[in-house]
């Protein structure tokens, strides 16, 4: 049987280069921008391309942290530093690579070779990373105000 989940995400412009990202499934809004290195780009606000790249550094945790407890690691800490890099490819922007630099404070130095092959297992298995070439599809719908408030 095929697994298939879906995560439902709006976004509502609010003024300028911003808006606001919320979910129905989620308590917690999220002001996103264009990012200050753009034309009316906004400092101090999270932007899609540091959202993409907090996807990336999340899931390897999420990743790290499932498989570290299947395989029974003993572990202190785990931290990630991730950095994205935007560039101009083929004359389009893309974040062309995303560097994740995990840290992990294991317990017994007799586990380290084991931390070592579920990092590198977490980094094979992580969703997000595997999913960055995904295909994105759109459905536009453009509405008058009277449309509007009758929708």
């Amino acid at each position: 049987m095929a697994i298939e989940h879906k995560y439902q995400v709006a976004l509502e412009w609010n003024d300028a280069r911003k808006g606001i990202l919320s979910s129905d499934v989620l308590h917690d809004k999220i002001e996103v921008a264009t990012p200050p290195e753009f034309p009316q780009g906004m400092p101090g606000i999270w932007s899609p391309e540091h959202l993409l790249v907090a996807a990336a550094s999340s899931c390897l945790m999420t990743t790290f942290l499932a498989i570290a407890e299947h395989s029974k690691l003993n572990f202190h800490s785990f931290q990630v530093q991730a950095e994205g890099k935007l560039e101009e490819v083929e004359g389009k922007l893309m974040i062309s690579e995303i560097l994740l630099l995990p840290r992990v404070e294991i317990t017994h130095e007799l586990d380290r070779e084991k931390a070592e092959r579920i990092l590198r297992k977490s980094e094979a298995n992580c969703l997000i990373s595997r999913s960055l070439n995904a295909r994105v599809h759109m459905q536009t719908q453009v509405l008058t105000p009277t449309e509007s408030a009758m929708a």
